[in-house]
């Protein structure tokens, strides 16, 4: 990590407080070789690009991803501040895009996993069902000066997960403002800005 360009440093520290000190050294390994691994970012390809391909704990990163202690939702609303702060003016409006994307999964103890429409496979005279986890990623839509027009934040920002149509009526669940409030609670508190979602 001493390599690193001080700025970068100081904004991973912004996400150092999610982690137990133990962990976050191994995090820190994580996430720069994730930004330089080309191709899959696996931990394997991680562990090659930042030169611990020999590493005998090799182990303790895997643990990271698996069994460690940490919020995803903690460290989205983290991200989502630093990106509001960075990209959006105070008092500009501030434009969420939303996709949902199917990851195909089986297996009995997964609690959210719902049968949805395969888009891939399926076709408009042809319908596929598939049984897996329905994802919403909501990307930050900033204003970037020489473009002219809004470009997007590549990387969701907030993933929730969307409960099936099933679980969503044997637990009382509502999924139609769900998402939104839940991303609502995370915008920064210094703008009241207005939020779009598209």
């Amino acid at each position: 990590m001493l390599t690193l360009p001080k700025k970068i440093i100081h904004l991973l520290r912004e996400f150092e407080s999610v982690f137990s000190e133990r962990l976050w050294e191994w995090v820190k390994v994580l996430l720069v070789g994730a930004i330089l691994a080309p191709g899959e970012r696996t931990v394997t390809a991680v562990l090659r690009v930042m030169g611990l391909h020999n590493e005998k704990q090799f182990q303790n990163y895997h643990l990271v991803l698996n069994r460690g202690k940490w919020s995803s939702r903690e460290l989205s609303r983290i991200l989502l501040q630093m990106l509001v702060r960075i990209f959006v003016p105070s008092g500009t409006p501030i434009v969420v895009g939303i996709d949902e994307t199917i990851e195909r999964r089986r297996g009995a103890k997964i609690a959210a996993k719902g049968i949805y429409r395969d888009p891939v496979r399926s076709s408009k005279s042809h319908f596929v069902k598939t049984s897996g986890l329905r994802w919403i990623s909501m990307m930050l839509l900033v204003q970037i000066p020489w473009a002219g027009r809004a470009s997007l934040i590549h990387k969701p920002c907030f993933v929730p997960i969307k409960p099936s149509a099933q679980r969503r009526s044997s637990n009382g669940l509502s999924c139609a403002g769900g998402s939104k409030s839940l991303f609502m609670k995370c915008v920064p508190t210094r703008s009241r800005n207005p939020t779009a979602m598209v």
